[in-house]
């Protein structure tokens, strides 16, 4: 009995107003994933990959890695530390060249700013070209 006394502030409504943190969370992401799908599908389609790969941010990654010129497997490189951000920097830098933007442009807006990088790519006139990522 003396224990559930010492608990029972811990189950208290004072305790229980932090729900709403998660329900902002869960909002917050749910508007960020809208915000990439919306932002990607477009942009992969320009780059002759499959949109609809979009609606599934991991399986997204293969073939943003692909559209950069690369073989999907080297998506992993992802998941080594130090290593991903170089590798990032060089998928920017391969999606940039393809569609005729230069260094800057890829690491702030491609890198740096992926989604702000990734709605110009997808709704402006850009066009993607392979054959410049060499």
């Amino acid at each position: 009995m003396h224990i559930a006394l010492e608990l029972l502030p811990l189950v208290t409504s004072d305790n229980l107003g932090n729900s709403g943190a998660g329900a902002g969370g869960l909002i917050g992401g749910l508007i960020g994933y809208v915000l990439f799908v919306a932002a990607v599908w477009p942009f992969l389609n320009k780059a002759g990959q499959p949109g609809w790969t979009a609606l599934i941010p991991f399986v997204a990654a293969f073939f943003i890695v692909r559209a950069a010129g690369l073989s999907a497997w080297w998506t992993l490189l992802y998941f080594v530390p130090i290593v991903n951000i170089v590798f990032a920097i060089i998928v920017a830098l391969r999606l940039g060249k393809g569609f005729g933007h230069g260094a800057v442009f890829s690491v702030f807006l491609l890198w740096l700013f992926a989604l702000i990088g990734y709605f110009i790519l997808s709704y402006s006139s850009n066009t993607y070209d392979r054959s410049r990522i060499v």
